[in-house]
């Protein structure tokens, strides 16, 4: 195969991931959506290892079980080794991307038998990635976008562009699903990807969603940097279950304040805003007798409410 075609950029792209995050792997999984860029990472990740398809169906649209069982045929068309449909529930929490997000996450890591789980982002995913967090403020963490490997969720695809993949699938003689969804203005993504990157492309003369995914690399590069400092910083501030307030001052504010994200992540909390972390942050750095801040946990009809009592912080739970 010709490198320089879009499938042997993807099949290189897939060898390439396999060799440096999963050497000793010998079998894994990809998340079929039967779009294009699933279904071309799916055609390149059955030629490396054995691979289970996973099409998760949110049953969101009318004839989701006819998509998904296309997909499920294309799959062992393509050489993978099972292909299985995943019928999932969509709730309302996080709004209809987040919940749907959330219900294909919890399908796959059920699914996915201890292996790893390839998913077909681009390079033009990271760029929207990014922008989605600059919008929201959430700091650099968000603006790092996607990361190629954080166990179990591989993407060996995120130097490529999205027209790669439908490049590849033409040249596989395959037809993609196309998501409505992806073009629906309800969705802030999807106005994104049709409206502002295309605008910001034609204004900065080219090269936005390149430099866009370079950002993210540079600063996935910095956090973890940051959060190694942070970990050794948490050593010397824990105390049993509380943070000692003297050790945290001694920080500077960004390690700081991954020291405290990371202890209320280890106590339970989940959907951490930056806000919420400032909050806290501040019973260290303006103490004025202030009440505690309270923060979602992931335990149901309960929350965390992270407070000062003299020299530490502390952690109480609340009925919500």
């Amino acid at each position: 195969m010709d490198h320089k075609s879009s499938l042997g950029r993807i099949r290189s792209a897939v060898n390439t991931f396999a060799g440096r995050q999963l050497a000793d792997a010998e079998q894994w999984c990809v998340a079929l959506s039967g779009g294009p860029d699933s279904l071309a990472l799916t055609a390149a990740a059955a030629a490396v290892l054995p691979t289970t398809a996973l099409i998760v169906d949110h049953g969101l649209q009318p004839g989701s079980a006819d998509v998904a069982e296309t997909a499920r045929r294309q799959a062992l068309d393509l050489g993978c080794v099972a292909a299985q449909v995943l019928t999932v529930a969509v709730g309302v929490k996080g709004g209809p991307e987040g919940a749907a997000r959330s219900a294909r996450y919890t399908a796959l890591e059920q699914a996915r038998g201890g292996g790893a789980v390839l998913i077909g982002h681009t390079l033009d995913d990271q760029a929207e990635t990014v922008l989605l967090g600059l919008g929201r403020g959430s700091g650099p963490r968000s603006i790092a976008g996607i990361r190629p490997y954080d166990p179990p969720w591989g993407r060996p695809l995120l130097g490529l562009r999205r027209h790669d993949t439908e490049a590849a699938c033409a040249e596989l003689g395959l037809t993609p699903w196309r998501d409505p969804h992806n073009a629906d203005r309800r969705f802030t993504r999807a106005r994104l990807r049709s409206e502002v990157l295309p605008l910001l492309e034609e204004i900065l003369s080219g090269g936005v969603a390149a430099a866009l995914a370079r950002t993210a690399t540079a600063l996935q590069d910095d956090g973890d940097v940051l959060d190694g400092l942070a970990a050794q910083a948490g050593e010397r501030a824990r105390v049993g279950n509380t943070l000692s307030v003297a050790e945290l001052r001694e920080s500077p504010d960004a390690i700081r304040r991954r020291v405290i994200r990371s202890w209320l992540l280890h106590a339970g909390a989940i959907g951490l805003t930056d806000k919420q972390i400032r909050g806290v942050d501040a019973l260290v750095t303006a103490w004025r007798g202030q009440g505690g801040v309270a923060v979602p946990s992931a335990l149901r009809n309960e929350r965390l409410f992270a407070e000062r009592q003299d020299s530490v912080l502390t952690l109480r739970r609340e009925p919500v």
